[in-house]
């Protein structure tokens, strides 16, 4: 007995849907903590730490946001959200989780925030 054109495709429909929920599963960022960044419970309130707001380069060209949602949105020249993802702050140090999974860190000293090789200033 042949299978029916309807069965085939609603086959192939069922692989198809199969393949891209694994495709996108392993393209997304792991929603655990990266190691060496603070734990879940051990970082600075998000909605109150003092580094909150817009940090941008001496150029004006990288305008990085950190919001009191634990998420920052980046701005490079004129493409808005360049970068987004997750943010943890601890004391003076910072640990980033991209939304693309990519994972940085960096410093505020003396009211000036390194991170990445820039240098950025707070603007109020």
């Amino acid at each position: 007995m042949r299978p029916s054109r309807r069965f085939v495709l609603s086959l192939l429909l069922l692989l198809t849907t199969a393949t891209t929920t694994i495709a996108m599963a392993r393209s997304l960022p792991t929603p655990t903590q990266v190691p060496g960044q603070p734990g879940p419970q051990d970082h600075d309130d998000p909605a109150t730490h003092a580094h909150l707001g817009m940090w941008v380069t001496e150029d004006g060209h990288i305008r990085h946001e950190l919001l009191p949602d634990g998420r920052y949105d980046e701005q490079r020249g004129a493409r808005k959200s360049a970068y987004q993802g997750r943010y943890w702050v601890k004391g003076n140090r910072i640990w980033y989780l991209d939304d693309t999974g990519f994972t940085a860190d960096g410093q505020f000293r003396d009211g000036v925030f390194h991170h990445g090789g820039y240098v950025f200033r707070r603007v109020r």
